[in-house]
């Protein structure tokens, strides 16, 4: 069996900062079949600390408020070798430490053989104004993405 772990990051408290752990969340809730197969990770601004939920995975998907350089208000996926360019731009507060991440578990030979990152430009990042209506509309299709992502593994 596939291990795969999906990982939410983001900072709950500011906003659509919070984003990608929203969209773990909602996705779990969604795929209740899916437990056995799928870790669902709650990763917060955890960093460092989630080394292990990247090693110990066949696949990783990853859910982050990003900036992308075209900066569309639409949701994105970046996939193994669209990933490490993307990443090296820090367009999001937590990419340095999903960059480290990356780094290191390619230094301990214990890289995913699928890394995907979902994500969207935040609009509202004000403390404690949760997730913006333009955020929702997207967090929806953001979920919906993950869930293809997902059953194409689990049943590829």
């Amino acid at each position: 069996m596939k291990k795969i772990n999906v990982v939410g990051l983001g900072n709950v408290l500011f906003g659509d900062e919070g984003f990608g752990v929203e969209a773990v969340r909602r996705l779990e809730k969604e795929c209740p079949e899916l437990t056995d197969s799928v870790q669902f990770i709650d990763g917060g601004t955890q960093g460092i600390y989630l080394l292990d939920y990247i090693e110990s995975a066949d696949m990783v998907l990853i859910y982050d408020a990003i900036i992308p350089s075209d900066f569309d208000k639409r949701v994105y996926v970046y996939a193994d070798d669209e990933l490490p360019a993307f990443i090296h731009r820090k367009m999001s507060s937590h990419q340095m430490g999903l960059s480290e991440l990356l780094s290191i578990a390619s230094l301990h030979g214990k890289v995913p053989r699928k890394v995907v990152l979902i994500g969207v430009p935040p609009r509202d990042l004000r403390l404690g104004s949760g997730i913006s209506e333009g955020v929702e509309k997207l967090l929806v299709e953001a979920v919906g993405e993950g869930k293809k992502m997902l059953n194409s593994v689990l049943n590829g």
